[in-house]
């Protein structure tokens, strides 16, 4: 039997920072961080109207204090160096507030956990707000349960259609689809996708660039048909 490790307990990987740590000891770097830090800017919405870039997670975890995390993928990579084969996590990790703000990011590390804390930050930096409404002419209740009007979102070789469903309907989509809609806020929902749609990572940034065109649409005042 190995003596390798008697008498120190079980390895552990690095231990996964909670928000609020994060939080706490948190010193602003730039000028929107120092801003919300001095009350000058207390919400989401200011920071989207004025086109501000959010380059500091806490942000976000100062703003949306209910904010939830959802691991969507976590796979092994690999590539070729001089050095030989190198190998590394890449996890795919979605934010939300379930009430209109969502966000997709990636990270690499050697360890899970690592990929994951390094996936959430940039998810949080890539957060955005989306429009909800009731888009389906099966219902017309005038609620945010769903999408105002059709939108498609694409990556790599996945290409997909959000189309807007009656109240009750439910997310009838693929599971990796529904935590992130479900994050968004978004309750009911009919989805088209096309090409690869078993990668998934590319198959959750596609709906994630989807997700975002009900924002930028509706402020370019173009409406997809």
């Amino acid at each position: 039997m190995s003596r390798r490790g008697r008498g120190r307990g079980r390895r552990e990987g690095p231990r996964r920072e909670r928000s609020g740590e994060r939080v706490e000891r948190w010193t602003p770097r730039t000028g929107l961080g120092k801003m919300i830090q001095e009350g000058r800017i207390s919400s989401m919405e200011e920071i989207f109207t004025e086109g501000q870039k959010i380059r500091e997670p806490e942000i976000v975890d100062v703003l949306l204090p209910d904010l939830q995390e959802e691991v969507i993928n976590i796979n092994l990579v690999q590539r070729q160096t001089d050095a030989g084969e190198k190998s590394q996590f890449r996890a795919i990790v979605a934010v939300g507030n379930r009430d209109g703000y969502v966000g997709l990011g990636s990270g690499k590390a050697k360890q899970v956990r690592s990929a994951i804390e390094k996936a959430g930050v940039d998810a949080r930096l890539n957060i955005t707000p989306i429009r909800r409404g009731c888009g389906s002419w099966e219902c017309e209740c005038g609620k945010t349960h769903s999408l105002p009007f059709q939108v498609r979102g694409k990556c790599g070789g996945v290409d997909i259609l959000l189309v807007p469903g009656p109240r009750g309907l439910g997310i009838v989509a693929s599971e990796a689809a529904k935590v992130i809609l479900g994050l968004a806020g978004v309750n009911d929902i009919w989805t088209h996708s096309f090409g690869s749609t078993r990668t998934v990572p590319s198959f959750a940034f596609a709906v994630f660039d989807a997700l975002k065109q009900t924002y930028s649409l509706v402020t370019t005042t173009e409406w997809v048909r």
